[in-house]
């Protein structure tokens, strides 16, 4: 136990210390990119600095499978350097024993990704959008699914439109049921617009059998109201936006993630997508516990059998053949091609077996 202790510890400490680096890294270079998006909206190194930070969490936890690898990598040579595997060997413990401790550690990590990293990851992602939409446009721009519907809002200088409908076709390109509320830049409402359907055009929204009703201070609203047969409304929103929106399984916490996928099925989308990261996210420990047995079966030997760097660099490229496949199968899964835990499950078992296989062979001769 004391053994796998020391293991466990020594494991931590390296993934720990190759996070902070690499986190800091890529602080800097998304620093870099943030100041070159927005360098010309002159919004100040304060908020571009507040941007990066947001945007940073979601590249770390993209990343984490890499950093594991790295972990992994760095741990055993300098075991097989300081000749404490070799020590360890030699007491009688099997490579398969040896790799307990940096399996569980491995599998501790993957968890506290999906329950805490996972929920940090979405909070900042969708604040990060806010901000982007927000500096660019001058307005923000929201898509919200609940039980009472679609909700959209889109902003400009000239103020706010709340958007609400019932169910929407699969690529939210149509809304029914819909109502629009506008509101002035100081807050106050303006105009309420009820319609059977709204298409989003290059135009704007194209309303069909549209009642719109007035909404000034002292203004009937019901006697001042018009019906349209076919009405336009200009809007800042793209079906690219929205679908991106709707489509970032990323930016809704595993925690409200079933909810948001049934609430998806209300509104009239398809959750495969949603479905297929919600199983990607349960089996991502396991993915994890795959990268530390790739990394092992390679760097698990003394340095003066040679091949170090060789060694160092076929686990690497391993492993980013795995998460390729990965990435792969959950695109096959996204498209129906695939069932969606075959899509998600597939992988990291196979990748498991895989290492188990490697390791098995150097551990028999």
């Amino acid at each position: 136990m004391i053994l796998h202790l020391y293991f466990a510890r020594r494991f931590a400490a390296v993934f720990m210390m190759i996070t902070i680096a690499l986190f800091a890294l890529v602080v800097l270079i998304d620093g870099v990119d943030q100041a070159r998006k927005f360098g010309s909206l002159d919004i100040g190194w304060k908020n571009i600095m507040g941007l990066t930070l947001l945007n940073t969490p979601q590249t770390i936890n993209l990343i984490l499978p890499l950093i594991v690898i790295l972990a992994t990598v760095a741990l055993f040579i300098s075991f097989a350097r300081s000749s404490e595997m070799v020590v360890t060997r030699a007491a009688g413990r099997s490579a398969m024993r040896a790799l307990i401790a940096p399996v569980v550690v491995a599998f501790i990590i993957g968890v506290m990704a999906v329950g805490v990293l996972n929920p940090i990851v979405a909070a900042t992602g969708k604040r990060y959008l806010q901000l982007s939409e927000s500096y660019r446009a001058g307005g923000a721009s929201a898509l919200s699914i609940s039980d009472e519907g679609l909700w959209l809002r889109q902003g400009s200088a000239l103020g706010q439109t709340v958007i609400r409908a019932w169910r929407s076709n699969d690529d939210a390109s149509v809304l029914y049921d819909v109502t629009f509320l506008s509101y002035a830049p100081d807050g106050g409402p303006t105009r309420r617009i009820e319609a059977a359907s709204a298409a989003l055009t290059d135009v704007g929204w194209l309303l069909r059998d549209a009642k719109s009703w007035p909404l000034q201070a002292g203004t009937n609203a019901e006697g001042n109201a018009q019906y349209y047969e076919n009405l336009t409304i200009p809007s800042t929103l793209t079906l690219e936006r929205i679908r991106e929106s709707i489509g970032k399984p990323a930016a809704v916490s595993i925690y409200d993630l079933p909810e948001f996928i049934l609430q998806l099925e209300q509104a009239g989308f398809s959750p495969r997508r949603h479905k297929v990261w919600l199983q990607t996210e349960l089996a991502r420990p396991f993915f994890l516990i795959a990268m530390v047995l790739v990394a092992s079966a390679f760097t698990m030997r003394h340095t003066r059998f040679g091949g170090t760097g060789v060694a160092v660099l076929a686990s690497v490229l391993l492993g980013f053949g795995l998460y390729f496949i990965r990435s792969f199968a959950q695109i096959l899964g996204e498209n129906g091609q695939i069932p969606v835990v075959l899509a998600a499950w597939a992988p990291p078992t196979a990748a498991i077996l895989l290492a188990l296989g490697l390791l098995l062979h150097a551990e028999d001769g």
